[in-house]
């Protein structure tokens, strides 16, 4: 009840520590807040959006949001207020257990400027846990002829809490044969011994009660007890003992199972039964002891589970030795795990901007790429890489984070879009790598005018042709796509014999096909020179143009004309005279005709 009363007390208060200052380059951003564990969902944490320099209503404009690997998120945007808040109730010892600082890390993305800031939080603890045994009674075996000042090792108390939440200390029921003695491992835990003050006389007294109890140094003070029961043996006076204190181990986390880690040995000088030694871990089983198994007769430990550095990478398990009479030994066996390569590296797509604007210039960024391997030292170094014959490049941001960005220019007409491999590598030996495959499209823009096939055009018409016939087309042809690629024809403003061109011809905007709109005379004009202008739907448009030649062909639509002799037109008769004197051969008179044709059309005959 103490506890919960003093998460009460404490859910409304807070730590906001704003360590290093907020830029906006990417390698200079770290943000740190501290929060006490056991908050309501919701609790305020930190005014995130004042540390990113925005208002509240740009955390969602800007696309802000957190990126974080591995365990559940325990934070979260609260996008009205622009704060940092719990997304539920944060426990410090299951979250970080005996660590001190209790520290959680993660990131946050300002999606439009590709930024990233790093954010870490601490999470402090509170005395929400009170020191508890394992046991609730404790059996402790002496004989009575163990000479005073001997020890017997007991039961620790364990308190999740740390710092002076945690236990602080020991205390022993008031009796006359027994006082505490309270130990410090190298680690730092604290383990009580028993003390023999006085002698003890089976006889007088077979069996002391005790109460031993554990206190932390919490405001409120809290404690746990364990009852212990001294039963007091005749004869053995010899203890077992140990070779080593500690035993040190070191064994790679690729073991098989049944595999010998190494063996304890304890020694008894004393015979018969009081000397046959038998081991056994000394705590309940719990998950560590899960994985170890104890020869209780040669003391020989192997491996009963797979090992997992990325799990845990130490152990620390206590032997008992006990002989057949009353006396215990007790050692600790210290067991590091190495870890091997045994970890693909993972890239994760944090963002892809596709697709891309072919006029992107160099150094656009494509992507945000995160990677990550679990394994620990060199084979937990990645790096990445992309095919060298791609316009991109890959470039190493803040933490394990790397952009994707343009590195020559791209050209949709040539490469409309790329298949992209990004291929994470990691230190080991031999490595092992992992390949992630996504698609980039290139957009197009309105780079490319439209092109005809033929620098000029040609073509011939016999006169007197209908109106509205067709008479020649045009194609041009833009590699760009959509409406860029969309072509509209039109002709050149222009006169021709002092009237519009366009009285002329006309052409289909779509098609490109021309049109006669009046019937062509060869006597009036033999050739007609057009501009043909193709054009994109583009924004701006591109255009070109291309000049065709129409030539008129003459047709034999003209009757031959008698220039002389005139016909009369003073109403004479015309008629030619002759003198009578006139001979042969003579000249009366000479016909002239012609022929406003051309060529064959035009020969005359009389």
């Amino acid at each position: 009840m103490a506890a919960k009363t003093y998460r009460c007390n404490r859910t409304a208060l807070v730590l906001l520590c704003l360590v290093l200052g907020l830029s906006w380059e990417a390698q200079a951003r770290q943000i740190r807040y501290s929060v006490p564990e056991e908050l309501e969902k919701g609790s305020f944490v930190g005014n995130i959006s004042k540390d990113l320099g925005l208002e509240p209503r740009e955390l969602a404009e800007r696309g802000v949001r957190i990126v974080s690997r591995g365990r559940t998120q325990l934070f979260a945007l609260n996008p009205q207020s622009g704060s940092l808040v719990t997304a539920g109730r944060i426990d410090r010892e299951e979250l970080c257990a005996q660590s001190a600082p209790c520290l959680v890390s993660f990131n946050i993305l300002v999606e439009d400027r590709v930024k990233l800031f790093g954010i870490e939080i601490e999470v402090t603890d509170i005395n929400d846990n009170a020191p508890k045994f394992q046991a609730e009674n404790v059996d402790v075996k002496i004989n009575e002829n163990v000479a005073p000042g001997m020890r017997f090792p007991l039961l620790e108390a364990v308190d999740p809490d740390v710092g002076v939440n945690s236990l602080q200390s020991y205390q022993l029921s008031s009796n006359k044969h027994f006082s505490l003695a309270v130990q410090s491992h190298a680690y730092g835990v604290k383990y009580p011994e028993l003390v023999l003050e006085h002698a003890l006389d089976r006889e007088e007294e077979a069996v002391h009660h005790l109460v031993l109890t554990a206190l932390d140094g919490g405001d409120p003070l809290l404690s746990g007890t364990v009852l212990i029961s001294v039963t007091v043996f005749d004869a053995n006076d010899n203890a077992p003992v140990f070779t080593l204190p500690e035993y040190h181990v070191r064994v790679l986390e690729n073991l098989p199972v049944g595999t010998q880690l190494l063996t304890v040995t304890a020694t008894d000088r004393d015979e018969g039964a009081n000397g046959e030694v038998t081991y056994s871990f000394r705590k309940s089983p719990d998950m560590q002891l899960l994985k170890f198994q104890l020869n209780k007769n040669t003391g020989e430990i192997k491996l009963s589970a797979n090992l997992d550095y990325e799990e845990t990478d130490f152990y620390e398990l206590e032997i008992q030795a006990e002989d057949g009479g009353a006396y215990l030994a007790m050692a600790k066996v210290l067991i590091t795990v190495e870890d091997v390569n045994d970890n693909s590296p993972e890239v994760t797509i944090t963002s892809l901007f596709s697709p891309l604007m072919e006029d992107s210039p160099l150094g656009t960024v494509i992507a945000l790429l995160n990677v990550h391997d679990p394994d620990s030292g060199q084979n937990g170094q990645v790096t990445c890489s992309i095919s060298e014959n791609l316009p991109f490049k890959l470039e190493k941001s803040i933490d394990s984070y790397y952009r994707l960005v343009t590195h020559r220019t791209l050209d949709r007409e040539q490469v409309s879009s790329y298949n992209i491999t990004v291929t994470a590598t990691d230190g080991g030996n031999p490595p092992l790598l992992m390949e992630t495959h996504f698609t980039l499209q290139v957009a197009d823009i309105n780079d490319n005018p439209p092109t005809f096939s033929h620098i000029s055009y040609f073509t011939y018409i016999l006169e007197n042709n209908p109106r509205g016939a067709s008479i020649f087309s045009v194609t041009a042809h833009d590699p760009d796509s959509h409406e860029n690629a969309q072509v509209i024809y039109s002709l050149a403003e222009d006169t021709f014999q002092e009237a519009p061109l366009s009285s002329y011809i006309s052409i289909n905007s779509d098609t490109g096909v021309l049109y006669a709109l009046r019937s062509f005379d060869y006597e009036q004009f033999r050739d007609l020179q057009i501009q043909v202008i193709a054009t994109d739907s583009g924004d701006p448009p591109l255009s070109s143009n291309v000049s065709l030649s129409i030539f008129v062909l003459d047709q034999n639509d003209n009757t031959p004309e008698i220039l002389y002799p005139a016909p009369p037109t003073d109403g004479s008769t015309g008629v030619e005279l002759a003198p009578r004197s006139a001979e042969p051969g003579y000249l009366v008179t000479k016909v002239v005709a012609v022929d406003r044709d051309s060529g064959q059309n035009a020969w005359l005959s009389y």
